[in-house]
């Protein structure tokens, strides 16, 4: 067992953990889950040693080891498969001291462990981790250094799963995976023996997973038996329960030094009130951390354009003259809702830079709509952002013409409102940045949005504020996302890039997983269906988005006017604090009181109608996926 005993960490005067508190099961998967800042990854290295606490211990087994994924991609001349043997330590020197013995004793005692640590066949489990990675068998021949950084970090995590440690510590492991391969880390995880431990923002990977959650808030550790559906329900209902006690607790609060200040002086009624005051002293209390603000992510409205939007015939791409794709032949209307699957390299992107413009067809060719505007969004441009520049001055280097006023209403509708708009851009979060990007992909209003990995960096809420812009958005989205539930969210068709060549899917992604864990060929195309059927298709589709509307709406009604009805009621609570208002005016007290208690009844009512109206549009919603 792990155990967190009353742990708090400090970090430049500001206190990340405090008094945070968890016992955590041996042999369990244990996702990790709290807002961007909260403190995770500090967690993480007290966790592992890397950094001390201030108060209270972090206790483990005392053999355990713990496993990371190294911060320092490989890089060096070793092949991968090289690489990752290496990293079992204790089976290297094993072997080394197998070949320097010479007592018979030693060399069978040497081979007996060998033999219980599964030497032999390490080669081959190796091997077969960085196949699931996305490895094929020449690639794991080649030098760590002929690969870009994020297939290294690859190799990394491959290199510490392969080394089987006791603890596995995951913080983020899909932000540099393709789906393909978080659905084979799902499925290792899945069958993983020892205690892991998963930093995520991707639901899917968390509700498949995770026999627990670990919800860190406000410094504070709290855990749930279940899955991450079942954490947010499990939540969502302590919250409630702790909220509705609160009120009735803060009511009797009031009621009795209500009593006490009117009739803690008179001779009469003395004893009463010291009665009441050492209630008000034994009153309970219960702590409610505040829920923090989600900052929303609304898409401007496109600019309309007759179909179809591209369309491409017999089209060719590639670098330096190589070619990637061939014989592209596809169509894009204004309706369509497009995710492309594939591995990582076989050319998802390359097909994303060809429809935004950023890469020329090498033959064939490609015909756009009179009025196509493009708004594209890649991570790599993440780090083409000028960290000196505020996003204001960010979006006005683009477009100088836009006045401040217009400019900030675009930041504030990718949530970047207020100081975040004036703060640096070398400031901000990895998830502040994306929303940045976000802004300058649709500054021009697209009627075609081509997103790739739009989501590393977003945490859970994030995503689903984006899920909820993409399915209202009224233009067409081309998507490349590991995050399944985006994918299933939002997007009716799917395109699988494979073997130089763009085909339809003709299935949904549980179809695709099972193709990929199971190792078969994944189908031949079928016929494309006929227009009618695909735009049947768009219709219902587009018909499902619309119907989210208006259940949405009815839950933003809801909470404006529970808080319209929470600042009354402080209003109220605020004239009742006067302890003389009785005294000196027992009609405005009664009127105030009576004021109080009906705006109770209406919050309450209010409440009851936010939670009608937020279970039937997360219904709506699990339906359309």
């Amino acid at each position: 067992m792990l155990v967190i005993d009353n742990v708090t960490v400090r970090i430049a005067g500001r206190d990340i953990l405090k008094g945070a508190s968890a016992s955590l099961p041996a042999g369990r998967r244990i996702g990790l889950v709290g807002r961007n800042g909260a403190g995770k990854s500090t967690l993480f290295r007290a966790i592992s040693g890397e950094l001390h606490p201030d108060a209270g211990e972090i206790t483990m087994p005392a053999r355990w080891r713990i496993g990371q994924v190294a911060q320092e991609a490989p890089s060096s001349d070793v092949s991968l498969l090289d690489t990752v043997l290496a990293a079992h330590k204790e089976r290297l020197e094993l072997l080394a001291r197998a070949e320097r013995e010479h007592d018979p004793h030693a060399i069978a005692d040497i081979h007996a462990r060998l033999e219980a640590i599964d030497a032999y066949s390490a080669p081959a489990r190796a091997a077969a981790i960085l196949a699931g990675l996305g490895f094929g068998h020449g690639d794991q021949q080649r030098p760590c250094r002929e690969f870009s950084g994020g297939w290294r970090m690859r190799v990394a995590l491959a290199a510490m799963l392969f080394s089987a440690p006791d603890l596995v510590l995951l913080d983020e492991p899909t932000n540099y995976l393709d789906l393909e391969g978080v659905l084979w880390l799902e499925d290792y995880l899945r069958r993983y023996r020892g205690t892991v431990i998963v930093i995520s923002h991707d639901r899917d990977l968390l509700d498949n997973i995770a026999e627990f959650i670990l919800h860190l808030e406000h410094g504070k550790l709290v855990l749930y038996t279940g899955d991450y559906e079942t954490f947010v329900e499990t939540r969502a209902m302590r919250r409630a329960n702790d909220a509705a006690f609160m009120r009735r607790q803060e009511a009797a609060r009031k009621h009795m030094q209500a009593f006490v200040d009117r009739f803690r002086y008179k001779a009469s009624k003395a004893r009463q009130a010291q009665s009441r005051i050492k209630m008000l002293e034994k009153l309970s209390t219960v702590e409610i951390p505040p829920d923090e603000h989600i900052a929303g992510i609304a898409l401007p409205k496109p600019e309309s354009a007759s179909p179809p939007l591209l369309t491409l015939d017999n089209v060719s791409v590639g670098y330096d003259g190589r070619s990637v794709l061939s014989q592209l032949s596809l169509r894009f209307d204004p309706d369509d809702r497009i995710a492309l699957l594939g591995k990582n390299g076989n050319g998802k992107s390359t097909l994303a830079k060809l429809l935004a413009g950023k890469l020329p067809a090498m033959s064939g060719n490609i015909a756009r709509a009179r009025k196509l505007v493009v708004g594209y969004f890649a991570q790599h441009q993440l780090e083409e952002l000028d960290g000196s520049l505020t996003p204001v001055q960010t979006l006005a280097h683009i477009r100088p013409k836009m006045n401040e006023t217009e400019l900030r209403t675009r930041l504030g509708g990718m949530g970047l409102s207020g100081d975040k708009a004036l703060t640096k851009v070398g400031q901000l979060s990895g998830g502040e940045r994306a929303r940045l990007m976000l802004a300058l992909a649709t500054l021009d209003r697209p009627n075609l949005l081509i997103l790739d990995e739009p989501t590393n960096h977003l945490d859970i809420d994030a995503r689903e504020e984006l899920l909820t812009a993409l399915n209202d958005c009224e233009g067409a989205v081309v998507l490349i996302s590991h995050d399944r539930r985006l994918i299933e969210a939002t997007m009716d068709r799917l395109l699988l890039v494979a073997d130089g060549s763009v085909r339809p899917f003709d299935g949904d992604l549980d179809d695709y997983r099972r193709f990929l864990l199971s190792g078969e060929a994944l189908p031949a195309a079928k016929s494309e269906p006929s227009k009618l059927s695909r735009e049947d298709a768009r219709r219902a589709a587009a018909e499902r988005r619309h119907q989210l509307k208006p259940l949405k709406e009815k839950v933003e009604v809801a909470e404006a006017q529970i808080a319209e009805l929470n600042r009354e009621i402080a209003k109220y609570d605020k004239a009742l604090s006067d302890p003389l208002i009785f005294a000196q005016d027992p009609a405005k007290g009664a009127s105030v009181s009576k004021k109080r208690a009906d705006a109770l009844r209406r919050l309450e009512a209010a409440e009851a109608r936010w939670l009608a109206a937020n279970e039937d549009y997360e219904q709506a919603m699990r339906e359309t996926v």
